[in-house]
């Protein structure tokens, strides 16, 4: 079975695995990251949001592969030791999670949409396209605008 090398959450793993396996069970099954949500299988819903190279994913439907040498975060990874990222500080002010399913895949693709615009409009929060079961948008929304102004103070 071929070996696959990349970075999680900072730190540097190698598994073995079939070079098609999708990331997200590489991460839940073989490395017990349990963060990323399994709820499609297809890319739809977005559960699973993570990030490779900083960039937002479906890992549902990223072969392990494709990570070789690559950088891959989750939940589990994007505070700053005990300091919360900006959004999960948010999502915790805001009260958002109802049942928290999504919450990880939320929290992940906000933090990528504030990654790449910083000040985002309704318009912009609005093209995220993770799905909520309890349709807690408009709390999500809110947390994602006082993360924007928690980042534009800080910096």
């Amino acid at each position: 079975m071929p070996s696959h090398s990349f970075v999680l959450n900072g730190e540097q793993v190698t598994v073995d695995a079939p070079d098609d396996m999708p990331l997200l069970w590489v991460l839940r099954d073989l490395l017990n990251v349990t963060g990323p949500k399994y709820g499609c299988g297809v890319g739809v819903c977005r559960a699973c949001t993570s990030h490779l190279d900083g960039a937002e994913i479906q890992p549902c439907v990223v072969p392990v592969a494709d990570c070789a040498g690559r950088a891959v975060t989750t939940i589990e990874g994007l505070a700053d030791g005990d300091t919360l990222h900006p959004v999960q500080q948010a999502w915790l002010d805001r009260d958002v999670a109802q049942c928290g399913f999504c919450q990880p895949g939320q929290i992940m693709a906000a933090a990528a949409l504030l990654t790449r615009t910083p000040q985002p409009t309704d318009a912009d929060i609005d093209r995220i396209e993770n799905v909520c079961r309890c349709g807690t948008y408009s709390r999500i929304r809110e947390a994602i605008k006082k993360a924007a102004e928690q980042t534009a103070q800080r910096d």
